[in-house]
Formats: structure tokens, sequence, C-alpha cells
């Protein structure tokens, strides 16, 4: 199964500057240790350097990232704060009828709320989810067509 971690990198920072990235290995350690055989990918260990990327392979960069996030079977995002790239991710994770997940304290954001599956505030929600085998119980029931969202559309 694979699996996509987004997130925020640059968030509303004006210069070139990433937010802490140790989010993603607390996500990609709690699902490995729960899903055998799960392949990870997380954009900042392909592109450590990102920030000082020429125009054309920043570019390629972000549309390569978006299409791993499409391709992927799940999506994980985190957004302590809003970041136009991980809305972009979970776009593509949602358009793609992917599982998404987004862990994210704005809960009643509309980009969080109508593009996640599960939405959990904090990241101690998240691994508690995944390790009670929650997450593998919502990826099943997405799969197998039992999944309903709370409202309706």
């Amino acid at each position: 199964m694979n699996f996509f971690i987004g997130g925020i990198m640059q968030g509303s920072y004006v210069e070139k500057k990433l937010y802490p990235q140790d989010y993603r290995t607390r996500i990609k350690n709690v699902i490995q240790k729960n899903f055998q055989n799960a392949h990870v990918f997380s954009p900042i260990e392909q592109h450590p350097n990102s920030l000082d990327y020429a125009y054309v392979k920043g570019a390629e960069a972000f549309f390569d990232i978006m299409r791993k996030a499409g391709d992927s079977d799940v999506v994980i995002t985190y957004a302590p704060e809003a970041s136009m790239g991980t809305a972009v991710e979970m776009w593509e994770g949602f358009r793609n009828s992917k599982t998404v997940i987004c862990i994210s304290p704005m809960t009643d954001n509309w980009t969080v709320k109508f593009l996640s599956h599960k939405v959990m505030p904090t990241m101690e929600e998240f691994e508690a989810f995944v390790d009670r085998g929650d997450l593998a119980r919502l990826i099943n029931d997405i799969a197998t067509k039992k999944y309903r969202k709370e409202a309706s559309l």
C-alpha cells in the first residue's frame, strides 16, 4: 500500500524558510509500525533543497509531487496552519478517490473538512487512531464502499 505524507513546508512564511518537518518522521513511523509492506513517500526526502530550486526544476518537482499524491492509496496531511501546497495535495487525493486523512486543529476549515475522510486535531490523536487499527478499517471501508461521510453532499 502506498502512503503519501503531505503537509506544511513553507506555510505563510514570506522568506525562504521551512516549517519544522519532524512531523513527517512521526507519521512515517506509525504507518510503518502498523502496515506491513507500506511504501511511504514524503516529498521532503526526495526534494530536501527545494527552496533553492530554479523555476523550471521547482515547477517539475511541484507537479510531480502532486501526481504522487493523486496516485497514492492514502494521503495523510499535517496542517497546523493554512498551507496552499497541502490543500492541493489533499485535493489531488480526494479527486482521485484516495483515502485522505488530515491532522489539523482547523476542523472547521472547508478544505480540511470537505476533502478529508477523517480529521484529527493533534498528532497524538492520529497516532492512537492508527495504532488502534482504525485507519486500516477506514481504508477498507472506503475501498469496499462501506464508508459514508458524516454529511452527504
